[in-house]
């Protein structure tokens, strides 16, 4: 059984940084359907929860949400920035390879008091999954787009109702 790196080790700050440097700087595009997840019931309420304390601006940007309109996505911008709730675990978050650093597309780091593993993804964009919490949210940032400020504009939200724990 693997283990669950985020659950024991803590997250480190500078593999974020680094991985914010690192982030690519093409356009995505912001004409590609978004897919809403399909939590159980505990993770949907947690979700719906979530929806209705998430800011109006993230980095800057307006609220301006995907299609379909479901309250486990949202999105800013354009090209936007999309969270997704309710998303399954990442099969990244138990590779031993991330924990040790060895992966070098992928990362866990903390960001206001939100564990995320963080993925460079083939686009340019950038894909944040949080960690030890009983849901997992999904925040992808387009290429170009500061993610630190995305990150730092959601935690308070995802601290608030997302509560610390492992989810199923």
């Amino acid at each position: 059984m693997p283990v669950n790196f985020f659950r024991h080790r803590p997250l480190a700050l500078p593999a974020l940084a680094l991985l914010i440097v690192v982030t690519g700087c093409s356009s995505a595009d912001d004409s590609a359907a978004v897919t809403v997840p399909e939590p159980d019931g505990k993770a949907t309420k947690l979700c719906r929860n979530l929806d209705k304390a998430l800011p109006a601006k993230v980095d800057g940007l307006s609220r301006d949400d995907p299609e379909p309109r479901s309250a486990l996505t949202a999105g800013w911008g354009s090209p936007a920035i999309i969270l997704r709730c309710g998303v399954v675990r990442p099969p990244k978050m138990t590779d031993p390879r991330v924990a040790t650093g060895a992966d070098p597309d992928a990362v866990g780091g903390e960001v206001n008091g939100v564990g995320w593993l963080m993925e460079n993804r083939d686009d340019g964009s950038s894909r944040f999954t949080t960690s030890s919490r009983l849901a997992y949210v999904e925040v992808t940032v387009p290429s170009g787009r500061d993610t630190s400020g995305a990150l730092v504009d959601l935690a308070a939200a995802i601290k608030k109702t997302v509560p610390v724990g492992i989810a199923d």
